[in-house]
């Protein structure tokens, strides 16, 4: 009896040392990969980053957005005419240069509002070349080297059947959380491209308000908005910047799970500082 439940004991130890050194060997496959990819989502271009998206959305803005945009230049053209004469004493000296003024701001406006995909697109191009300049500042690998991982068998062999368990359960719960980490990453990475998308694809509306001094305030925000989504590639950049650099001293040592975790640790500050780049680039620029 006492045979047979040491062969059974055996082939448990077998069967959570491999499950073990399994899951160590690839537990940062996953964050490596995602945060490798940070840096270059974010220095991508919206038109680069998915080209038939890019397409859809302008398509969408030059054919069902810009004719409203043109509907509610109108409106803001017409009653900018009206307040730049009523202000003028209530009709009472009326000078042939307010109507010149009037004809030269609607013609800016009008301009600008025909422009807006391009405008946006060059406030993008100037956040990627931000980034790329960047980039070769920021150096340094987000990759963890966790070669010394598969080292460790022998010392899990000579563990007892309790422990090791504990510790196979333990680096499951590890590898599930760098999982959900890296997810978040991606949700964070794609989801401020897909945010570019949108408001690009509605760009027009705001932008058609300048005309007017009291509603400009609206296009005046949208462009903000727009700078503070460029900008934020750049501070995405300095998180990862910061990530590579604590990182860097990692080493398996004698309390292996202790150095995991704060992997872990670190992932979560990564990602929970990428998530904070957008409001934090939008307090900067004043957008709401």
């Amino acid at each position: 009896m006492e045979a047979l439940l040491e062969k059974i004991t055996e082939w448990m130890k077998e069967l959570l040392v491999s499950a073990s050194v399994h899951s160590l060997t690839g537990l940062f496959d996953s964050v490596n990969d995602q945060v490798g990819q940070v840096a270059v989502e974010v220095g991508t271009s919206p038109a680069s980053f998915q080209p038939g998206i890019f397409s859809m959305i302008q398509n969408l803005s030059e054919t069902v957005i810009m004719p409203v945009a043109g509907i509610i230049l109108t409106f803001v053209a017409c009653y900018e005419l009206i307040r730049l004469v009523t202000d003028n004493n209530n009709l009472a000296n009326i000078d042939i240069w307010i109507l010149f003024k009037w004809i030269f701001k609607t013609a800016i406006a009008a301009m600008i509002v025909s422009n807006t995909f391009n405008i946006v697109m060059a406030v993008f191009d100037l956040g990627q070349y931000v980034v790329s300049s960047s980039a070769g500042i920021i150096q340094g690998t987000t990759a963890i080297d966790a070669s010394t991982i598969g080292d460790i068998k022998t010392e899990l062999e000579a563990m007892e059947l309790g422990p090791l368990l504990g510790l196979c359960i333990e680096v499951m719960l590890l590898s599930i959380a760098l999982k959900i980490l890296a997810a978040i990453i991606f949700v964070i990475v794609y989801g401020r491209m897909l945010e570019i998308y949108l408001m690009t694809s509605l760009a027009p509306i705001p932008m058609a308000t300048l005309a007017n001094r009291e509603q400009s305030m609206v296009g005046q925000n949208f462009f903000r908005s727009i700078l503070a989504l460029a900008f934020q590639g750049f501070l995405m950049m300095v998180c990862i910047g910061i990530y590579a650099l604590l990182i860097q001293s990692f080493s398996v040592s004698g309390d292996m799970l202790k150095d995991f975790w704060k992997v872990v640790g670190y992932t979560i500050l990564l990602a929970f500082s990428l998530f904070k780049t957008g409001s934090l680039s939008k307090g900067i620029l004043n957008a709401h």
